[in-house]
């Protein structure tokens, strides 16, 4: 029956309407990861090399093993970002006359089988070949490659019960945040080494059996226990009620003010919190605040003579219109299953545009507060990120979302943002160029020709311009969206 199973999702897959357009997307994605596990196996080759220049003076291998807490960190992240479920096909199984255990061990196993089950391997392999084995033999090289990689392979099983219990809750972003600024600023800040919690186990890996052997249990007990949970919640009437809860209690009270619009930018605001894809923007554009920390604390984009360096004002609009530009970019994509109910309202493709200005508006305000903390960095911070929420909110909201309603496309918002595709035309490949050369269009004259503070000055008016014009400019989008509604609501039509 197992193999059954395995042969029906073959058949759901060569026989579906969409199977060309996936197997070239597939392709495609495949060449993607392949270049970058290639990547990631030289970087694996040179990494005792790497080490030695960070590191000089010091043993190689104690060095990289009191490093390897870091690395575990952010696989947890990239686990928590880009790791599927494996309940996404539980609904159209759990109907079967087939034992629920079977599907779920099915469903599991096949999760497994992940290019980001390799990635410790392609890192560490070579490093464990070329320094440790010489030095103590291949069983200290095996049972130190084998305890690193049961590590990893515990953190998927960790990860696939995380996101079934947390994904949809604030508690769970919560949390991933806390791993983030507490494993990482703990060690910074000199609050806790932490260091001290997998060095001792990977320093006894090179000389004993025994964690090789303790984490091979912890292995397979991770797997039982996640295999159990899912188990015991894997029923219909469960997964149809949560999808029910996940929106009580989300709308955003003050948006009910603005009428209609204000309405349709609340039930917006359902679908973000309540789709995966959409859920996963609204957190990476949370991850994404902390950009700032990237440049303002290096000395290399510190100015001389005390101005603004130029890349603070990439790094302005970025922070704060985050969220604008990676939701606004697929700006009716969101809303190709309910289009055509749009299309047959009075008003309703002009309250529905209205309605994404006035939510998008809104969350760039909030990324907007957030940011002023950055102060802390230099008021010269403030005054950047005053005038590109501005220019983002007055001139480059417009031109995303005409950018975005060029051939907009279908997708489906329960997959996840993580090398998915869906939605994504030539438009949103090309819409990096305008939003990174539009605002140093209107800067860099004004800042070479007076100062940095003069450019500052020319993108916060060319944005109050833009807020002043907002009606005016708002209606040819919209105006755009009904000479072409015909054709977009064709699109959306399209099976994925």
């Amino acid at each position: 029956m197992f193999f059954e199973l395995i042969r029906l999702q073959y058949l759901k897959s060569v026989r579906s309407t969409a199977f060309a357009k996936s197997l070239m997307t597939n392709i495609f994605l495949g060449f993607i990861i392949l270049l970058l596990l290639s990547y990631l196996l030289l970087a694996g080759l040179f990494l005792g090399r790497i080490i030695e220049n960070f590191a000089e003076g010091q043993d190689p291998i104690a060095f990289l093993n009191s490093f390897l807490i870091f690395y575990f960190l952010t696989e947890f992240l990239y686990r928590y970002f880009i790791q599927n479920l494996p309940v996404v096909d539980l609904e159209s199984l759990l109907h079967l006359p087939v034992g629920k255990r079977k599907i779920m061990h099915l469903l599991l196993i096949r999760s497994f089988i992940s290019p980001l089950n390799i990635i410790a391997l392609l890192i560490f392999l070579p490093f464990s070949i070329q320094s440790i084995a010489p030095e103590f033999g291949s069983m200290g090289a095996l049972g130190w490659i084998g305890s690193l990689v049961l590590t990893s392979w515990i953190l998927h099983w960790f990860m696939l019960w995380f996101k079934q219990r947390f994904e949809d809750s604030t508690l769970g972003l919560i949390i991933v945040m806390a791993v983030l600024v507490l494993g990482g600023g703990s060690t910074y800040l000199g609050w806790y080494n932490l260091d001290e919690l997998t060095q001792p186990i990977f320093d006894l890996a090179v000389n004993s059996i025994l964690p090789l052997a303790v984490l091979s249990l912890v292995f397979v007990g991770s797997y039982w226990l996640c295999f159990r949970y899912h188990v015991d919640n894997a029923y219909l009437e469960d997964l149809s009620s949560d999808n029910d809860s996940q929106v009580r209690g989300q709308s955003i009270g003050f948006l009910s003010r603005f009428g209609l619009a204000g309405e349709l930018a609340n039930v917006e605001w359902k679908l973000i919190v309540r789709h995966k894809k959409s859920r996963t923007y609204l957190m990476l554009s949370a991850f994404f605040l902390l950009y700032g920390l990237i440049f303002y604390t290096n000395p290399a984009y510190a100015s001389e003579d005390g101005g603004i360096s130029f890349i603070f004002v990439f790094v302005g609009v970025f922070i704060t219109g985050i969220f604008m530009i990676q939701y606004g970019q697929l700006f009716l994509s969101w809303n190709s299953g309910s289009f055509d109910f749009y299309l047959n309202r009075k008003d309703g493709v002009e309250q529905l545009v209205r309605g994404k200005y006035l939510l998008f508006i809104s969350i760039s305000v909030i990324c907007f507060l957030a940011s002023v903390p950055y102060v802390y960095f230099g008021w010269q911070i403030l005054l950047v990120h005053i005038a590109t929420f501005l220019f983002n909110i007055g001139v480059l909201i417009h031109v995303i979302i005409y950018l975005a309603l060029w051939k907009p496309k279908p997708m489906d918002l329960n997959k996840g943002a993580m090398f998915n595709y869906e939605g994504v035309g030539a438009a949103q490949w090309l819409m990096v160029i305008p939003m990174m050369i539009l605002p140093y269009v209107i800067y860099l004259p004004f800042a070479l020709l007076i100062n940095d503070f003069a450019g500052l000055a020319a993108l916060a008016i060319f944005g109050l311009f833009g807020i002043l014009f907002y009606k005016k400019l708002s209606a040819l989008n919209i105006r755009r969206v009904y000479q072409n509604k015909y054709e977009i609501s064709s699109s959306f039509r399209q099976e994925l």
